[in-house]
């Protein structure tokens, strides 16, 4: 049999730590939260985390909010009753030898999110999303870099909130996940719920992946799926769902096995070598021996919690996207550019806040270029530059007056970032306030009409050209501060007219 044509299908798992004060059902503190985000191994932990006889999980609300406020984002329905479940496996960073999860009755179940594709946007369907607790994390070097004689055990992100979304199989490539990634990213950082550092395990993705093979007589046969667990770059996404849709179909060639009961299979992720590494068969839902947890109650959800909930919504990032494209007129890339970083959308928001469409234009290309350059050479955001959205605004208005030239924004902007001072004061201390007097700019045209008189003549016949020799003696003339539009205009007003 030929092959005619493949056609990949990937499903996303994505584990959210949640950033709550607390773990999710008890007091200790979370290291999701950005308060405890450095903390020494195992100083976040108490007898619940421990599992030690006799004690009790209690129930985060705030874990239960968080998790619905992702959920309504996304359009899912939040049903009236939900319940907890124990999912049962022994691992040394689960002390219980179980971990509380949801099996039957999800918290969130339905809903969607549209990504851009090359072919234009595309809905991914989303399953459910339950709520759940994390495992500690296992470690084999001691602390400066020593390999350890055996593992060590870290309990402080054990019982972390844990809100696992999974989507459907509607992915059809490396882009499309990728793409998938970074708006969920995007919605869940700007909801508040994770600090989304994605190299501290707040968002974990894991794709499912398989490949529908077209044969030449018109049968398809699917290769058996292969989840690739805890990747934390978008990159390493891209890499994982690209290398098995080749090696998959590679596979298929050599063995011809195809997708079936118990045929599923966990695969880690080499950066190094950019390939997948197969780790164990993956566990159906009967070998967890899932049953009710029986020491919370189930979770009953009515209209009025979901509508408290939903109020606490912030514009989202596709709607804030087309807000800057349709009422600024941002070019599609700039838009995405702002909202790519939450912190630098709210700062940008603060920076036009009252302002015109043309000043946020301005706004926006002075953060996206002169900003994001200087933040990128000192390895910092541009809220962290020290520049207030405040002085932005004051110095988009101060060049859209005419008062400084378009060379010296990004001079004052340098100096704001380490003053707090008004633009037009560093601007006039600096000597780069534009001069607009009309006496004045009539003797620099004339001295540079003087100076060049057959540039003057080619510009007076209509050859555009030549009047960059004219407006440079100008600004030679005044010593850089006359204004170039004004001067532009008064070349214009002598010779044309």
């Amino acid at each position: 049999m030929q092959i005619v044509s493949t056609r990949t299908l990937v499903g996303m798992e994505i584990h959210l730590e949640l950033s709550t004060q607390s773990k999710n059902f008890t007091a200790a503190p979370c290291l999701a939260h950005p308060d405890q985000w450095d903390a020494p191994p195992n100083t976040l932990v108490d007898p619940v985390t421990m599992a030690l006889p006799g004690t009790l999980p209690v129930l985060n609300r705030e874990a239960v909010e968080m998790s619905m406020m992702v959920g309504i984002a996304l359009g899912s329905d939040i049903p009236d009753f939900c319940k907890w479940d124990r999912k049962n496996y022994f691992y040394p960073d689960l002390p219980k030898g179980y971990q509380i999860s949801q099996y039957d009755l999800p918290l969130c179940v339905g809903g969607s999110i549209d990504i851009e594709t090359e072919a234009g946007k595309r809905t991914i369907r989303i399953c459910r999303a339950h709520l759940e607790e994390d495992t500690g994390k296992l470690g084999h070097e001691l602390p400066g870099g020593g390999k350890a004689d055996g593992s060590l055990l870290d309990l402080n992100r054990a019982g972390t909130p844990l809100l696992e979304i999974v989507s459907e199989p509607d992915l059809q490539n490396a882009e499309e996940a990728v793409a998938f990634a970074r708006e969920l990213h995007a919605l869940c950082v700007f909801l508040g719920v994770t600090g989304g550092v994605m190299q501290k395990g707040h968002m974990r993705f894991e794709p499912n992946i398989n490949v529908v093979i077209t044969l030449d007589d018109g049968r398809e046969v699917a290769t058996p799926i292969a989840e690739v667990k805890n990747l934390n770059s978008f990159r390493a996404i891209k890499g994982a769902v690209e290398y098995e849709a080749k090696r998959q179909v590679e596979q298929w060639k050599k063995d011809g096995i195809e997708m079936g009961p118990g045929r599923k299979a966990t695969y880690g992720w080499d950066p190094e070598k950019m390939c997948t590494i197969m780790q164990r068969s993956k566990e159906d839902a009967h070998d967890y021996r899932y049953f009710p947890e029986p020491d919370l109650v189930p979770l009953r959800v009515d209209d009025a919690w979901r509508d408290r909930v939903r109020s606490r919504l912030p514009e989202l990032p596709q709607a804030r996207r087309h807000r800057y494209t349709g009422v600024y007129g941002l070019p599609e890339k700039d838009a995405k550019a702002l909202v790519a970083d939450p912190n630098f959308c709210f700062f940008f928001e603060d920076a036009i806040n009252g302002v015109s469409s043309e000043a946020a234009h301005a706004t926006a290309k002075l953060l996206l270029n002169t900003a994001a350059k200087m933040a990128n050479e000192q390895s910092t955001s541009v809220p962290e530059l020290g520049v207030s959205a405040g002085q932005v605004a004051s110095l988009v208005e101060l060049r859209a007056t005419g008062e400084i030239g378009s060379n010296a924004v990004e001079t004052i902007f340098g100096l704001l970032c380490k003053e707090d001072t008004q633009p037009s004061v560093v601007a006039e201390r600096e000597g780069l306030l534009q001069v607009r007097d009309e006496g004045a700019m009539d003797t620099w045209v004339a001295a540079a009409i003087e100076a060049h008189p057959k540039a003057a003549e080619d510009f007076a016949s209509g050859k555009d050209a030549a009047v960059g020799r004219l407006m440079g003696e100008v600004m030679k003339q005044s010593g850089g501060q006359a204004d170039a539009s004004a001067v532009r205009e008064k070349l214009i007003a002598t010779l044309r007219s």
